[in-house]
């Protein structure tokens, strides 16, 4: 690792630390966003990406990363998913461009970039499985970035199931990623959600139904030691771990029309012991609470450090702001490590440490 870096973290300690590993931070190498701006539609999500300058603009980038000493990034592709605006051949054309891009990214700047996390077209399955071996292998990816959906369809198809089995056999870690836009409804009486519902309250649903679709399709019995990191500490699930704790072990005592008891009893844990086999990031824009809530129920063993930059209201806030909430948690000096850079370090191959 690298020398010790003195590092104010807040106003009222110093914390000597030897590395901070951002490990969800998302960027757009020059090529992909050509290509991204040629395919995608106008809509509000693509138009604010064009509008956060670090998203695209490598020296916006370092001067935002100059903040903060001793500090590096993991980067990954910003949203929407490629396959909510392309057809599968296109969309695989966008990962392999936004791969390569990323990768020449670490590979110039590895004081800056510990690694990326390689995009996947997962609404082509076969190629998806192609593309995570090459990025992983002539790349050097870290891991890969999987959304809550595939373009409408749940994460749990059986189509998906070959990825998996190379995830969890080639011990890949997958960093699972919120996806919902406006289009998607909060009443059936409306056609679109309105006030920006569908990101500030959608996406944490979106991230939780994935997980829940995932534990409850046998996905941990099947591949059990699958490593995946929900973004913003695993959205509501710790914050309502009594409903998914006490109320999931009564599973089928409300439906009349499957029987969901007879799939319980042939689970071999408690539902709730599944969903502490994910991990969770510290994305959460800088909320002491949601911070404490997310440790109280993953653990730090399965905590990293994560800053969802460059979308922020100014640039560095969040990085800073979860730096302090991580500082004020009163962590062991172990605890503390793991989250900040050791639970990256095991967990992630190929990264650039030195």
């Amino acid at each position: 690792m690298d020398s010790a870096h003195i590092v104010f973290y807040s106003r009222s300690a110093i914390y000597f630390v030897f590395m901070i590993i951002d490990a969800f931070t998302h960027f757009m190498p020059a090529r992909f966003q050509e290509m991204f701006l040629k395919h995608a539609p106008d809509q509000g999500m693509f138009r604010r990406s064009m509008q956060v300058k670090p998203l695209c603009d490598l020296d916006a980038r370092f001067r935002l990363m100059d903040q903060f000493p001793g500090y590096k990034q993991i980067i990954s592709l910003g949203s929407p998913p490629v396959e909510t605006f392309a057809g599968p051949e296109i969309a695989s054309q966008l990962t392999r461009a936004g791969n390569d891009g990323m990768a020449e990214l670490v590979e110039r700047h590895p004081d800056r970039f510990a690694g990326f996390l390689a995009a996947v077209p997962m609404s082509d399955p076969d190629a998806a499985v192609r593309e995570i071996q090459r990025a992983v292998r002539d790349l050097r990816a870290s891991g890969v970035q999987i959304y809550s959906n595939v373009a409408g369809r749940p994460i749990d198809l059986p189509e998906l199931a070959p990825m998996y089995d190379l995830l969890h056999r080639e011990k890949i870690p997958a960093f699972l990623h919120p996806a919902r836009s406006e289009k998607f409804a909060d009443y059936v009486s409306e056609d679109r959600s309105r006030f920006e519902i569908w990101w500030a309250l959608g996406w944490p649903y979106e991230t939780s139904t994935a997980m829940a679709r995932l534990v409850f399709s046998g996905a941990f019995d099947r591949w059990p030691d699958l490593v995946i990191v929900c973004h913003h500490l695993g959205g509501i699930i710790p914050y309502l771990a009594g409903r998914v704790g006490h109320g999931w072990d009564q599973l089928g005592k409300r439906t009349s029309d499957d029987d969901y008891q007879a799939l319980l009893r042939s689970m071999q844990k408690r539902p709730i012991d599944y969903f502490k086999m994910f991990y969770g990031d510290t994305a959460e824009f800088g909320s002491s609470a949601a911070t404490r809530c997310g440790l109280d129920f993953f653990g730090a063993d399965h905590v990293l450090f994560a800053s969802d930059c460059p979308y922020e209201p100014t640039p560095g806030v969040y990085i800073r702001e979860t730096l302090e909430v991580v500082a004020g948690l009163n962590l062991s000096a172990s605890d503390y490590e793991k989250i900040t850079n050791g639970n990256a370090r095991r967990l992630m191959p190929n990264l650039r440490l030195d």
